[in-house]
């Protein structure tokens, strides 16, 4: 079972939080995943723009 992941420099927007982690071969990977109940939304990106982009465009069906 891999070791869970620390997030850092977490910022949320909207019901999505956008979040930095290094992934288990050390690279850095931004992560935005949506906190709403029974939405499911995550999605993981190379850059912190497009993740923040991702959460900014989300449009939560749960929501």
């Amino acid at each position: 079972m891999p070791a869970p992941r620390r997030f850092r420099n977490i910022a949320g927007l909207g019901p999505v939080e956008v979040g930095t982690a290094h992934d288990h071969r050390g690279r850095t990977k931004h992560t935005a995943a949506c906190t709403a109940p029974r939405c499911g939304f995550s999605a993981e990106y190379d850059t912190r723009s497009a993740a923040e982009l991702a959460a900014r465009t989300h449009r939560c069906p749960a929501h």
